[in-house]
């Protein structure tokens, strides 16, 4: 049961009469701690001039004092014990730019219970420990800021918390991982295997040597966790979450999507239903009608559509990942934060709104199989032989699956042949139904491949 009103802690905050100084501390050092670093020191006098305040970069914790690194930084500043930064009377301030999900909640949760504010890029801790998270910011006081787990420079958690704050979205839906985007664009558009365009992007930076987290979709499924409970107050859980990834796309999708219009992009999608009292949060590769505004999302960008009931859709588009993006949103909550601090603006996420955003969550579910409705694409690959297709067809009219298009690929002298194929709007539970007879038939020679059809109205 959430605590009441009257008895959550108050915001901490600076008494502007005996300190005219924020102390600031960097716990990680990589690309985006050290962009933070760069750009903080480079634009120190115009944001001290906009914020009324001093600020004092004081300490960054790093693994290695004696590494090279790419912004020049006194050895002074460095240190190995991160609760050194965090103890620290004089850091207000707290960057958790470390990664990973163990020291950095352990890390976290000790600057949180110090009553100080934590500004974060980490979606995997906030996903993974976010209610432990903020229940720690209710009970000592604290801030925790996460513009930057979410979409890199895209403003995403500030035009939800503030800009967009009188609405209620039915539909979020965006591209979250700039890899999958760089990877099905290179496909799409230059004719690329998965493999070659894999190897490109992690030759060009964008992609780990293991790009499981992105590919995968992991990566996407805890941004859109995050997004879901800021909108809606319910982190979506794993075992209820649709989370598909990328490495099955092939040719003959490609094929399908340019011949009908569409263009392969991979989408995080969150529905929320009013009246019915279900949200759903899937995240998967989807052909993408080449009107939407997402079809258009190329490269390692993001983007992503919120529609609300006031404002209408809204899209935003841009860097969804990189030192420099990420870190400018690292600074836009530092300034927050400052602003916060010292009563110069409201507490983005205040003891209260998060008791409120709790409530809500708690009376929402997630939609079952038979809610959630969509038109679906599917790939087989059959026995090149007479009555194949016939028997095919005979499942998806068993099940009440109306087909609306159909392409044949012959593979001479191979046994075989390729359908594509996508349905009329359907629920999930029916077309699993489909999929699990298909895969019974001796006919079927490989795993059927499935995909949503995204259409904003299903």
């Amino acid at each position: 049961m959430a605590p009441r009103t009257a008895s959550l802690k108050k915001p901490n905050f600076i008494d502007m009469t005996t300190t005219r100084t924020i102390g600031i501390g960097i716990l990680g050092f990589g690309t985006v701690g050290q962009g933070v670093w760069k750009h903080l020191t480079e634009k120190q006098s115009d944001l001290e001039s906009r914020l009324g305040v001093k600020l004092d970069l004081r300490k960054a914790a790093v693994r290695d004092l004696k590494k090279k690194r790419g912004v020049k930084i006194a050895a002074s500043k460095l240190t190995k014990n991160p609760l050194e930064v965090i103890e620290d009377p004089k850091v207000h301030v707290v960057c958790e730019l470390i990664g990973g999900t163990t020291k950095a909640r352990e890390l976290t949760l000790r600057a949180l219970s110090l009553g100080k504010v934590v500004v974060s890029a980490n979606k995997a801790l906030l996903c993974e420990h976010g209610p432990e998270i903020f229940a720690a910011v209710r009970k000592h006081g604290g801030q925790f800021l996460f513009e930057a787990s979410v979409a890199g420079g895209i403003p995403i958690i500030k035009a939800i918390r503030e800009g967009l704050v009188a609405n209620r979205f039915d539909l979020i839906v965006g591209i979250l991982n700039g890899t999958c985007n760089h990877i099905l664009t290179r496909m799409g558009e230059d004719g690329l295997s998965f493999e070659d365009a894999l190897k490109e992007a992690q030759t060009l930076g964008y992609a780990e040597a293991d790009p499981t987290l992105d590919v995968d979709g992991i990566d996407a499924w805890h941004k859109a966790s995050i997004l879901a409970w800021l909108a809606h107050g319910k982190w979506a859980p794993a075992a209820r979450t649709l989370v598909e990834g990328i490495r099955k796309i092939g040719p003959a999708d490609i094929d399908f999507a340019r011949r009908f219009g569409f263009a392969l992009k991979h989408l995080a999608v969150i529905r929320r239903d009013f009246k019915a009292g279900w949200m759903t949060v899937g995240v998967y590769p989807a052909l993408v009608p080449n009107r939407d505004i997402l079809a258009r999302v190329s490269g390692v960008n993001n983007g992503i559509t919120l529609r609300g009931d006031v404002a209408g859709a809204t899209t935003l588009t841009g860097r969804g990942a990189g030192g420099d993006a990420t870190a400018s949103a690292v600074i836009g909550d530092i300034v927050d934060a400052i602003a916060a601090l010292t009563g110069a603006a409201p507490q983005g996420l205040s003891s209260e709104a998060l008791a409120t955003r709790e409530k809500a969550g708690r009376a929402l579910r997630m939609a079952d199989l038979d809610e959630i409705v969509s038109p679906f694409y599917l790939r087989l690959s059959l026995l090149d032989k007479a009555g194949v297709s016939e028997g095919v067809y005979r499942i998806f009219s068993k099940h009440k699956v109306s087909i609306a298009r159909v392409i044949q690929y012959e593979h001479p002298n191979q046994g075989r042949g390729t359908v594509t194929l996508s349905t009329y709007p359907v629920s999930e539970r029916k077309m699993s139904a489909v999929l699990t007879e298909l895969r019974r038939l001796k006919t079927v020679l490989e795993e059927p491949v499935i995909l949503r059809i995204f259409s904003p109205e299903s």
